[in-house]
Parts: structure tokens; sequence; C-alpha cells
């Protein structure tokens, strides 16, 4: 069909026949609209993390919960973890945690404390993709991630030891600060 046999169908250009597609365009429009999970889909989600995609479940903390081993577990949090899951373990001063997708959990949420040592043990270990969490086998020995899973455990109050200092240059920083969000603009 050529260019000029196109615009001789009837119907074809003039408002016509855009009323006449524009439902169809506003049903594909709104099925590709991105909406966080709903209640059920993140419990669902939940359900098959901690039953089937997280191994490690049956695994025993073979360290004692003392006060060394917990200080132990700070320590090597604050080295090695801070920079996504803030000092607290809650995302306290990290600029990018609400905007991370998926968002980076607060550790001491009810989600994340449900997990078996084993299984957060784990997840330390072997990371998990595409999420964003690295895995730390080979850079941390088990011992190391057992005490992190302790600390995990014993986690402070949400914004109780402050935020990491290395984001104070960022923030004060006016090259490096990003502008607010505005209504309307995607992440």
């Amino acid at each position: 069909m050529t260019k000029n046999a196109r615009r001789a169908i009837p119907g074809r250009n003039g408002p016509g026949f855009l009323r006449r597609i524009a439902p169809g365009l506003l049903l594909v429009l709104a099925a590709c609209r991105a909406t966080p999970p709903g209640r059920i889909e993140r419990a669902v989600v939940a359900q098959v993390k901690r039953n089937i995609t997280i191994g490690g479940r049956s695994l025993r903390n073979p360290l004692p919960s003392t006060e060394e081993i917990i200080a132990k577990g700070l320590d090597l949090f604050s080295r090695h973890c801070i920079a996504c899951h803030g000092l607290d373990g809650q995302n306290t001063g990290v600029p990018f945690a609400d905007t991370m997708s998926p968002p980076i959990p607060l550790l001491a949420s009810h989600e994340i404390q449900m997990y078996t040592d084993g299984q957060l043990k784990w997840i330390i270990e072997n990371g998990i993709f595409p999420s964003g969490m690295p895995a730390w086998a080979g850079i941390l020995d088990d011992d190391e991630i057992w005490a992190i899973v302790h600390y995990l455990r014993h986690l402070p109050p949400k914004g109780s030891l402050g935020a990491p200092t290395f984001y104070e240059s960022i923030r004060s920083n006016p090259t490096t600060v990003p502008p607010p969000m505005t209504a309307g603009t995607s992440r």
C-alpha cells in the first residue's frame, strides 16, 4: 500500500480515529504503570525468600552471644556494611536507601529478623542477586559473618549511632547533593 493510498482510507485520519483508539491506548498505558507491590504480594515474596530461595535455614550459630562477640560484629558491620545499612542497620544517614529498587531493608524489621541465624549468614556470605546485596564470601571468614549475625540480633535503636561520617562531605557539597525529587518525576 502506498503512502497516498493509506491517507485515503476513510476514518484512519482525523479526530475520529484518535477517539476510537484512545481507550485502547489508555488501557495499555495503565497496564504499564509501575506500582509498588501490595501487602499480599510482599507477604508472598517474603515467604518464598524465607522458605525457598534463601539457604542456610538449618545452620546454627556456633559463636556464643556474648558482649565481646556482639562488639566484634558491630566492628565488622561498621567496616563492611554501613555504606548501605547505616551504623544501626536501619539506613540512618544513607542518602540513597529509599531510592534503590528494591529499597534497602531495615535490618531490625520483622521481615529480616524472621530469618534464622543460618539464613542471615547465607545472605551475608552469598549476597542476593539482583538486589545489590554483595556476597562477602572470601572477604569475611565464617566467624566474622557469625559475629555480624549476632550484631544483627542486637541492633541499637534507629538513629542512636548517628550517620556514617563519609556521607557528610557529600551532603555538605552542593555539587554532589541531588536536587529534591518533585512530584511527577520518575526515579
